[in-house]
């Protein structure tokens, strides 16, 4: 089985070569960015990418090691925004993802936000403006846990909730996704030119592992919480959610902010795939700490000489 490589990022920013290689067979065969037909029935969901559970965990192990350099690279250079999205059907694993992936990444340069059902005040405003409010700053990562895609999902699914959203009747028309999808796409353009890294994860599941994790939410009195009515009557319209899926994937993956469908019925392997993908793209920047200028390295020097003498005295007292 493959083993995770014990690399770390080098002084430069990037990770070795050999660790990113030997990282981009869990990224290249689930990038949807457009250059190819889509058809999400051509995915696997049950995909393992030839690991089991135990390799998969070294490899997590070591990607989160490697992250945690990588962003502090991204922070200190304060140049790159990164946004990552997730998207997927109930139980499809986006929190525990999320969760794994960045629990050893300082959470001082992590925003997490989550989109629940529109506000009147969100409303009020055009369908992009609640996600514009919540970008990251350069230096940050930016985690969208759902997102501005469900403007072309969950409304799509349920007309009654595109009808509260206040647009004239004259725009309201057979066109409508399709023209979401170009505005779309022209906002992460506009994104990606200013300096925003886009990638975003669509968790996909199989009908069959919805209904198992259903039942452990039901059965185990510590996840009954998380289980809601809402989330059956969502699943009846299972068929309705995978051809939007399909149609979004289609239309909006592109070069600049490429989809990825992560094979997610085996939580582990997802996370194999999510945290390389990452990896992946922010070694790609080339990322490096701010250099000192020359007086300030004289200063420094003359402050670490002070320091170290203060230090030798007080193991003389």
């Amino acid at each position: 089985m493959p083993k995770a490589s014990k690399s770390s990022p080098s002084k430069s920013g990037s990770v070795k070569s050999s660790a990113v290689a030997g990282l981009k067979r869990y990224v290249t065969p689930f990038i949807a960015d457009g250059s190819q037909s889509f058809r999400l029935v051509s995915h696997k969901t049950s995909e393992k990418g030839g690991l089991d559970k135990a390799a998969a965990q070294d490899i997590i192990e070591s990607n989160r090691k490697l992250l945690a350099g990588l962003q502090e690279r991204l922070y200190a250079n304060g140049r790159w925004a990164m946004l990552l999205i997730f998207q997927g059907m109930d139980a499809a694993g986006k929190d525990s993802a999320i969760e794994h992936v960045f629990s050893g990444v300082n959470p001082q340069g992590v925003d997490v936000a989550s989109f629940k059902t529109p506000s009147s005040r969100e409303l009020s405003h055009d369908y992009l403006w609640r996600a514009t409010r919540e970008l990251p700053e350069r230096g940050r990562i930016g985690i969208f846990n759902r997102s501005h895609y469900e403007e072309c999902l969950i409304v799509r699914v349920h007309p009654e909730i595109l009808a509260r959203q206040k647009l004239p009747k004259s725009l309201v028309t057979k066109n409508i996704w399709r023209e979401r999808f170009e505005d779309i796409n022209a906002y992460e353009r506009y994104l990606s030119r200013n300096g925003v890294l886009i990638l975003k994860f669509f968790l996909n599941v199989s009908k069959e592992e919805q209904r198992q994790r259903f039942l452990d939410r039901l059965k185990e009195p510590g996840k009954r919480w998380k289980f809601s009515m809402d989330d059956v009557n969502e699943r009846q319209r299972w068929a309705k959610y995978q051809a939007a899926y399909q149609d979004v994937i289609a239309h909006t993956g592109t070069k600049l902010a490429p989809w990825h469908v992560v094979p997610a019925d085996h939580k582990w392997f997802a996370r194999v795939v999510i945290g390389s993908t990452i990896i992946t793209a922010l070694d790609s920047l080339k990322l490096e700490y701010p250099k000192v200028d020359k007086a300030a390295l004289g200063e420094f020097d003359k402050v670490q000489a002070a320091l170290e003498r203060e230090g030798r005295k007080a193991q003389k007292r």
